[in-house]
């Protein structure tokens, strides 16, 4: 089988362990598991007393009970018996088009996007059209040309919210449209939702599993909860059929996820309510300083995210994204990841979870940088 190199995991692994100023990460500043006893309250030598008794078995299979409590309680509808754990938000992606897609289905994604949405079933051999999300819509789905490419014949429509890498936010009402639109061909909505919760208002941002029978919903640890090192995602939905249909296949690639990794998990999501408090602290104070900095640029400019951890800033000048990203590193030390990965020319995405000290640092140096061409 045939796959395109995923363009932004093969930048990050090539120049992320030599970054000077790291503004291309996308979770919210990680934390250690001493920050995690710290912001829980929980006794960390009472764990570990605990905990080291456990026979490393493969643990519960379909998930440990304590996680998939906390799973159940970022949503509304869904319950224990709808919810696959898997390697990551990424392995949970895989999985699905792995699960249910086959040579020639018809599948709706959008671009700019993470590449998996269509790269990977693309790989399968599936039909995919993709929909481009313009930065004069705010980078949301057109419904209208939604609509004209939805076909009976559609088996899934890919999207992602909040967006990677623009930050964009699918309202409420316009994601209800988007069931509506799948509904009306029996399609699936697959969203992968890795970034809900991090809006920077306080509103609800609706998951498509709670909305929809067929939407699957899909997340991790990674990004809102700054627990990237346990690798744990899962994906949920009500629609049982998909369910076995992932379970039955994860037999043959995964059986179960790690017995810690799913410990400290269910103890995270027992707490959510303070991580959470922490991660939209800190995308909303560092939004408001990137926001800044884009003002006083005068050879960028974004459309301000509205949720997320990543912003795409277009620049002026005449130079392809990676020469752009590649020169910039070299000379100055800041580390963003080219808008190339995503097809889109003339732009970086920037990541502003991070420690606030960092993104500053970061957007100092790039400044350098801009301050070079200006010269040139």
């Amino acid at each position: 089988m045939r796959i395109n190199p995923f363009k932004v995991e093969e930048w990050m692994n090539k120049y992320e362990a030599g970054a000077k100023y790291n503004i291309a990460e996308t979770c919210v500043d990680s934390i250690t598991l001493d920050e995690l006893w710290q912001i829980t309250g929980v006794d960390g030598n009472h764990f570990w007393e605990e905990f080291s008794r456990k026979r490393l078995t493969y643990g519960e299979i379909e998930g440990n009970p304590q996680f998939l409590d906390g799973v159940c309680s970022l949503y509304k509808t869904i319950r224990p018996e709808n919810i696959v754990p898997t390697h990551g938000a990424s392995g949970a992606n895989h999985h699905i088009f792995y699960s249910i897609i086959n040579p020639g289905d018809h599948i709706i994604s959008v671009t700019p996007t993470y590449q998996q949405l269509y790269s990977i079933p693309e790989s399968f051999k599936a039909n995919v059209e993709v929909m481009h999300l313009e930065q004069n819509n705010g980078f949301l789905p057109n419904l209208d040309e939604l609509r004209k490419l939805a076909t009976p014949e559609t088996k899934m429509i890919c999207i992602n919210n909040p967006n990677n890498p623009t930050g964009a936010l699918i309202s409420n009402e316009m994601l209800r449209e988007i069931v509506e639109i799948a509904k009306s061909v029996d399609a699936y909505v697959l969203c992968d939702e890795v970034y809900r919760h991090l809006a920077q208002e306080d509103i609800w941002c609706e998951s498509v599993a709670d909305i929809y029978e067929k939407g699957i919903s899909v997340s991790s640890m990674s990004k809102v909860f700054s627990m990237a090192g346990l690798r744990l995602g899962w994906i949920a939905t009500r629609d049982m059929d998909m369910v076995r249909s992932c379970l039955s296949h994860r037999d043959y690639t995964l059986i179960s996820c790690g017995m810690f990794d799913e410990t400290i998990a269910g103890i995270a999501l027992e707490h959510k309510e303070k991580l959470l408090e922490r991660s939209q602290r800190i995308v909303r104070g560092n939004l408001s300083v990137l926001d800044r900095w884009v003002a006083g640029e005068k050879h960028v400019c974004y459309t301000k995210p509205q949720a997320g951890t990543t912003a795409l800033v277009y620049y002026d000048f005449d130079i392809p994204t990676y020469e752009f990203c590649e020169r910039m590193y070299h000379e100055t030390g800041a580390f963003v990841t080219p808008g190339g990965c995503f097809e889109e020319e003339h732009s970086m995405r920037i990541g502003y979870g991070n420690d606030p000290e960092i993104l500053k640092d970061g957007l100092w140096a790039v400044s350098q940088f801009i301050r070079i061409l200006e010269r040139e």
